[in-house]
């Protein structure tokens, strides 16, 4: 039985947690962009023991509306069955850096190998290229697997 409650930060020392922070599954950000209106974006990212890193290019709306509304939510899934999914919340903070940022390294590493993440960055890592690197520490962590922990309102079957 566990008795973490969702959203207590906690949950990230849980397997579930650890298992998907260390994977190369993609981190799903949720925003406000400037309309007002949700936007989900796949991205590529870092956990460093403490806060989620993504990055983007600057000049970006995606940075234009990280800015105004810096919170955020995100999901970090795995298909299953049955599936796994780890949900943080949280106030993301932006710092825009010249040249391509290290952590987007390590991710180009990650993600693609070292042979495809230095011809990747290489195409990328030319002059004037600005990039920004969202961090963000969780305020809110969930985490389902289906097998301990369900949605709340979903009744187990067969038990």
């Amino acid at each position: 039985m566990t008795t973490t409650t969702q959203g207590d930060t906690a949950l990230l020392d849980t397997d579930l947690a650890r298992d998907l922070l260390a994977s190369t599954e993609p981190a799903r950000l949720a925003l406000t962009a400037a309309d007002g209106t949700p936007r989900v974006m796949p991205m590529w990212f870092l956990w460093t023991g403490d806060e989620l890193v993504l990055a983007t290019f600057a000049g970006t709306a995606k940075v234009s509306a990280l800015r105004a509304r810096p919170d955020v939510a995100v999901t970090i899934d795995r298909i299953g069955p049955p599936p796994d999914v780890l949900l943080l919340r949280g106030r993301v903070e932006l710092t825009e850096v010249d040249g391509v940022l290290p952590e987007y390294a390590q991710m180009q590493v990650r993600y693609l190998g070292p042979e495809s993440a230095a011809a990747a960055r290489a195409e990328i890592d030319v002059p004037g290229v600005r990039m920004v690197r969202i961090g963000l520490r969780p305020t809110w962590v969930g985490a389902l697997d289906f097998r301990t922990r369900f949605p709340a309102g979903f009744a187990e079957r067969g038990r």
